[in-house]
Parts: C-alpha cells; structure tokens; sequence
C-alpha cells in the first residue's frame, strides 16, 4: 500500500501493526526493535539485496531500494564484518526502529511528542492507514485469501507479528487457533528465495527468544 505515493516498506507496515488502535500508541514491547530489524532484512532479502552464504548475511553490492531505511540497512551489512542473520537482528536493532518511525512520521502516519525525560513519542496521526494495514493482514491471517494467493511479504508480514506476539494484531487464542496457517504462512514466506527463506527460520527465532526474555523479565520483576 501506498501513502503520500510512497509505498510503506514491510518494516513500515509492521510497525502500524504494534500499535494499539484505540490508544493510538504501540503496545508496549521490549521487542519492537527487533521485530523491525527483522522485517528490514526480510525485506532486503525478497527483494535480492541480501544473499545467503552459509548461513551469514551478505549484502549485494550496487543494488538499492531507494527506501533510505532498507538502503540504510544493506550499507550497514555490507560494511560490517560477516554475521548471522539471527544475530543481525539484535545488532544495534535500535536504530532500524527509530529509522521507520522517523519516515513514518515524515509521510504524516506518526506524529511525534515529548515524553517524560525529553523522549520523544510517536502517536498515530493516521488511523484509517493504520486499519488499512491491519485489515489486510487480518485477512491474510484468518484465511479469507488462499494461501497459495498470498504474497511472499504478506506472507511475511503476518508471519513476524504472530511469532512477536503483537497482541494489537492476534490475540493468544487466535494465533493458538491459525497455528497451522501460520505455519504454511511462514513457508509461504520463505518459498520466494533461499536467503529469505533462511531470515524466515533464525529471525522468528530471534524475536522469538526476545519475547520469552521479555516475559521472564516482567515475571522477575513483579516477583512472580
């Protein structure tokens, strides 16, 4: 989908998803980086950018997106020394976020205010773009499209959110309920190329393993 002409990345769109459409503001999670990481580099990966050797990410040299955060993200990779994909995605996760809500905000989705501290806070300043993402994501998840019609970054959109648990998208019982259409969902996403594929498996692991870490973390500190 498109806003302002510009069309929203898979990064982009999944960061609307974390949002809590009566709040207006993303549920709180202390994997959002992550997941945003992740969907970038799901992205560059459909789209040939990244290739996978051996299991380590390497960026394709010349190519661009002309999205800055993507193209960001390939000069980053291709500067760095080989990793991971599972570890890409927990390195320095932080700045890809603060990227997407910055374009988001330049394309008027996000507005930003200040929070305690001097933090700025992103709110929505688009609901009905927001809606649009979560429904069509919506009927991906709940089978109102055939799987074999879904695209390969639809596919991947709901893929990531339901192993993030975003509860703004799915709730526990409903992703319990599509848990094998999440799965051929998730094969559906991986089928397009090898590396996406291979971002597929260790990134669902990855956010995966930040989701258990942040649930220990909250029962630690409730004493629980």
């Amino acid at each position: 989908m498109t806003v302002s002409g510009e069309t929203l990345s898979l990064p982009a769109r999944l960061h609307l998803l974390s949002y809590d459409p009566v709040r207006m503001r993303p549920a709180a999670t202390g994997h959002q980086a992550h997941l945003v990481t992740a969907a970038a580099l799901a992205e560059l990966a459909r789209r040939g950018m990244l290739r996978d050797e051996g299991g380590t990410a390497r960026a394709v040299p010349g190519d661009r997106t002309g999205d800055p955060v993507l193209d960001g993200l390939s000069a980053v990779i291709g500067a760095d020394r080989p990793r991971r994909w599972k570890s890409w995605v927990t390195h320095r996760p932080a700045g890809v976020l603060d990227a997407v809500r910055a374009q988001l905000a330049d394309a008027g989705v996000l507005r930003t205010r200040q929070g305690l501290f001097g933090r700025t806070r992103y709110e929505l300043a688009r609901a009905d773009t927001a809606a649009t993402v979560r429904e069509r994501a919506r009927a991906v998840l709940t089978g109102a499209v055939p799987v074999a019609e879904v695209s390969d970054e639809d596919a991947a959109l709901v893929a990531l959110a339901t192993a993030a648990e975003l509860r703004a998208f799915a709730t526990g019982r409903e992703r319990r309920a599509y848990r094998a259409r999440i799965a051929e969902l998730t094969e559906r996403a991986g089928s397009a190329a090898p590396a996406l594929r291979k971002v597929m498996e260790e990134a669902r692991a990855a956010i995966t393993a930040a989701v258990t870490a942040s649930a220990a973390a909250g029962v630690m500190s409730s004493g629980g």
